[in-house]
């Protein structure tokens, strides 16, 4: 015996079955409708339909048919589930589009982060190479008031006391505030 060979009733009940567990989905149902004009016809059986409506869209019930076999095809629980699987894509269609958007804001918002971190670290570089640089001519104006005190005013060069004579500010205590600014 083959398959060709089961009445309607037993592929109706089998078609049934499989629409009421999760065994046969939507596709399946188009599937069948498909493959040959008997599967057609039992696919669009409208318990088939009914079932996977009330199984794929739980939260909306389908419309009642008033007629039976007299009722125009928008009706069909067939078309109520295209229309509501049609909605049903457009939504999650939205909701991934949502998500990306969110994700594209939350990339741009990382970017003017980061790009306003790039340039405060430019900022603090350049203030590290100014203090470095003023560091190092505090230093050397040390050097040269040390060798003023140490010295005889005869013997000592003329730019060592023009670099001691041009800082205003007590270079010890600058040297100190520099040294400490260098560390943090």
């Amino acid at each position: 015996m083959s398959a060709s060979d089961l009445p309607d009733e037993l592929w109706a009940r089998v078609l049934e079955l499989g629409a009421a567990s999760s065994a046969l989905g939507f596709r399946d149902l188009c599937a069948l409708a498909i493959a040959c004009r008997r599967l057609r016809r039992l696919s669009l059986h409208r318990s088939l339909w009914s079932a996977l409506l009330s199984r794929d869209f739980p939260s909306q019930s389908p419309q009642p048919s008033t007629s039976s076999s007299s009722s125009s095809s928008q009706h069909h629980p067939k078309s109520v589930y295209k229309t509501k699987f049609e909605r049903h894509k457009v939504r999650m269609a939205e909701a991934r589009r949502r998500v990306v958007f969110e994700a594209e804001g939350r990339v741009l918002a990382c970017r003017r982060r980061l790009a306003q971190l790039e340039e405060s670290l430019q900022a603090e570089g350049e203030k590290l190479k100014a203090s470095a640089q003023e560091l190092e001519n505090l230093e050397r104006v040390r050097r040269a008031s040390v060798a003023l005190n140490v010295w005889q005013p005869q013997v000592v060069r003329g730019r060592q006391k023009e670099l001691v004579q041009q800082c205003t500010v007590p270079v010890d205590s600058r040297l100190s505030d520099l040294k400490m600014e260098l560390k943090v």
